[in-house]
């Protein structure tokens, strides 16, 4: 029988949880160098592997609409079915916020021993996802944050102010000495959190070695919103240096406009890491010379984590012996240097 868990009684567990954890530590910090005095790291990665109790877990995404939803859907599915202790109960994708809410309500009535959770919309999620949390089941969130820490056990998140620094350190080093450099901008959907951090990311970096962000256009992370806005940015810029575009779906028209325009005087960045831009990438004949990982493995590595969660292990490569609150994942450059070791894990726009 699952018991109800209270804010209250989560923060006086998390306190405890901390205690013990001083505990485990004080323990092996003697003086004398006896190597038998080591940290208990939980569940080792063996462990971890081995077959445990079956568990139910609930995912719950939006509509695929595009190629990096798409790849979030499978890989849940994927990363679920390589493990034979996981039985995933999948909620048809939405982005209407209601019927996800009534999706995640029917996972707490059918009592599931975890839910990972993509919200369409974090805020309006919230809300259901502190009630599965007080009822007992761990919440995983995935890519769109709640607004309360109450509402998630664990949440993985891409980076995208990161995503920013890596594009914008990247066009930095290409363009060393160019301190008059024409760099352009085109951004996904303005405004939206994602958007803002990516470009606040970029200009820092850009600003960071004497170079700022030029002309910029916002597109809406589609094929014909990518092409659209880039023929305005080059009718309206006779001479680039470099372009960084946000997204490599919408990246589909931003490369159509460009060889439209004739124009191949500058070098791109893409984001996201397609399978197309990595293709691209590869071939060398497009101005596209890069492209900045933002996972598609997010909902993955949450199927991974809801089942150590469920079943009471611990991340083994850790010493703390628990699952982090809170993870951040990388955002690398992709370049033709680097591209054999990401491409298997693109995805398709």
């Amino acid at each position: 029988m699952r018991t109800r868990m209270t804010s209250r009684s989560r923060l006086i567990l998390t306190g405890a949880a901390m205690v013990a954890a001083v505990g485990l530590l004080a323990g092996c910090t003697g003086s004398d160098g006896d190597s038998e005095n080591v940290v208990d790291q939980g569940t080792s990665a063996e462990e971890n592997a081995a077959e445990g109790d079956t568990v139910t877990i609930g995912f719950s995404g939006p509509a695929a609409d595009h190629g990096w939803l798409g790849a979030i859907n499978s890989g849940a599915l994927a990363a679920a079915e390589s493990y034979s202790d996981v039985d995933l109960q999948v909620a048809e994708g939405t982005n209407d916020v209601t019927a996800q809410i009534a999706a995640v309500e029917t996972f707490i009535n059918d009592g599931v021993d975890a839910i990972v959770l993509l919200p369409s919309d974090g805020a309006a999620l919230t809300e259901v996802a502190i009630k599965a949390m007080e009822a007992g089941i761990p919440v995983i969130n995935v890519d769109r944050e709640f607004s309360s820490p109450f509402a998630a056990r664990t949440t993985v998140l891409g980076d995208n102010y990161g995503m920013g620094v890596s594009a914008g350190t990247y066009i930095c080093e290409q363009l060393e000495g160019q301190s008059d450099a024409v760099v352009a901008e085109i951004a996904g959907i303005d405004s939206l959190p994602l958007t803002q951090d990516r470009s606040a990311g970029f200009a820092d970096a850009l600003s960071d070695c004497g170079l700022e962000v030029g002309p910029r256009v916002a597109a809406d992370f589609t094929v014909q919103g990518g092409e659209s806005a880039t023929s305005q940015l080059l009718s309206a810029n006779p001479q680039i240096d470099a372009i960084w575009n946000h997204d490599d779906d919408q990246g589909i028209g931003v490369l159509a406009a460009i060889t439209a325009a004739g124009r191949d005087e500058f070098f791109m960045v893409g984001g996201a890491g397609s399978r197309n831009a990595m293709e691209a990438i590869q071939a060398g004949d497009t101005p596209l010379q890069a492209t900045v990982i933002y996972p598609s493995t997010q909902a993955a590595d949450g199927i991974a984590l809801a089942r150590l969660i469920a079943q009471g292990k611990t991340a083994g490569d850790l010493i703390t012996p628990s699952v982090p609150n809170r993870i951040v994942l990388d955002a690398p450059v992709v370049t033709a240097d680097n591209v054999d070791s990401y491409i298997d894990l693109a995805f398709n726009s």
